[in-house]
């Protein structure tokens, strides 16, 4: 989307532009580029140790809380640049799921224990929500958190656990309440991953390599002061929470720099003599794309001059998640189409920057198909796309 930006906003995309190309380390810049699905977790706490030094380490928060206080067109303009700068993604799970619901709902003991080491990078979070029989319907929920005193009792497991294995802390969704509506029986918990009776079991992806995890709980032992808001109250704060984490999902920088990419590889890419990006097929294709990334980004501007106003996300943020997923999917499919059979061979180490293993074709091919792969669980992770556009008939429907 063009926009006219006035002499303040360039002053911010030039202040912006020299500090993530010059303080972005090259090294992990160089990793992005080849395979941005491969980001050790060490780049990623490094780099949010260097963001939160410029007082950019959580830009949505409130500025009480480390936040920057940029407008929706700051925010946008930054999240341009740092896709263009090939920046690691910053873990989501502390800056943008569980931070802003402790800046919103926390007790001040919590905000004080945790939002410092959220932002400065020194401890990093997981996400306790899908169980093996609750993931769209994530209400139905069975791990159980029995008071006892000043502690809760907590037996049950959670699945699908991105990065499990690296986190020092996980919020949880557990029952509290088996005898209400089962939205209303549901508390927010937050628990050091070191306590014992936690116990983390690695799930291989389909890209072969090991991003999720199973999370079991045998009689874990909680302080009540760990809990976030009211008891039976979790619904409420879990589905802020979602809110926030589908704009994220949404990914519209992210796309904006897979859309160069892609051009650059069909550029390059021949068949039958003819560059793919020449062909009309895969040009209609990549331009469809196109104007629904547009159409999409008009969408994330709507949202954060809602949120710049104090309002929260609301079922736009569906629209986002959905639109956004599908998006991504699409281009991954085209990036796959360009680079032909060179998306067949699949040795699991070439996309790791730090192997010895050569890779197979041109560069610009590694890591495509392990981003395929991994990315097909887009239209289901954060509420199935399905569910979201329930989400948004309700709304529309008034129902």
């Amino acid at each position: 989307m063009d926009m006219v930006f006035n002499a303040e906003e360039l002053a911010f995309r030039d202040e912006a532009r020299e500090f993530l190309n010059t303080k972005l380390p090259k090294d992990i810049q160089n990793r992005v580029r080849l395979n941005p699905s491969y980001v050790p977790n060490t780049d990623t706490i490094a780099w949010q140790k260097l963001l939160h030094e410029q007082g950019w380490g959580a830009p949505n928060w409130p500025v009480e809380y480390g936040g920057t206080g940029w407008n929706a067109v700051q925010k946008y303009i930054y999240d341009a640049e740092y896709q263009a700068a090939d920046c690691p993604r910053q873990s989501p799970f502390g800056i943008s799921m569980v931070g802003p619901v402790i800046c919103e709902f926390g007790t001040p003991e919590q905000k004080a224990q945790h939002l410092g080491p959220i932002i400065s990078g020194q401890k990093m979070w997981c996400q306790g929500y899908s169980e093996p029989g609750s993931g769209s319907d994530l209400a139905s929920l069975q791990t159980r958190a029995v008071r006892d005193g000043d502690e809760y009792v907590v037996n049950g497991s959670k699945i699908w656990t991105s990065h499990a294995h690296h986190a020092d802390w996980i919020f949880c969704l557990v029952r509290t309440n088996s005898e209400v509506k089962k939205q209303e029986g549901i508390s927010f918990l937050l628990m050091d991953m070191k306590t014992p009776g936690i116990t983390v079991k690695p799930i291989i992806s389909i890209d072969g390599d090991h991003y999720l995890n199973e999370v079991f709980f045998d009689d874990v032992r909680a302080p009540v002061s760990n809990r976030v808001g009211k008891e039976n109250m979790g619904w409420t704060y879990a589905k802020f929470l979602l809110g926030h984490e589908r704009t994220g999902i949404a990914g519209v920088g992210k796309s904006y720099r897979k859309v160069e990419r892609l051009k650059q590889i069909a550029g390059v890419e021949l068949d039958n003599g003819e560059s793919m990006l020449s062909q009309n097929a895969f040009s209609s294709r990549l331009a469809r794309a196109e104007v629904a990334l547009q159409a999409l980004e008009f969408t994330q501007m709507r949202i954060l001059a809602q949120e710049k106003a104090g309002q929260p996300p609301g079922p736009e943020s569906s629209t986002l998640k959905i639109g956004g997923t599908e998006l991504e999917q699409s281009l991954n499919e085209l990036m796959i189409e360009a680079i032909g059979y060179y998306a067949g061979p699949y040795p699991n180490d070439a996309p790791n920057p730090e192997t010895n293993v050569p890779s197979i074709g041109p560069d610009h091919a590694v890591g495509l198909m392990q981003e395929r792969l991994l990315r097909r669980a887009a239209t289901i992770y954060g509420g199935s796309n399905e569910i979201q556009r329930g989400i948004i008939a309700k709304a529309v429907l008034e129902l």
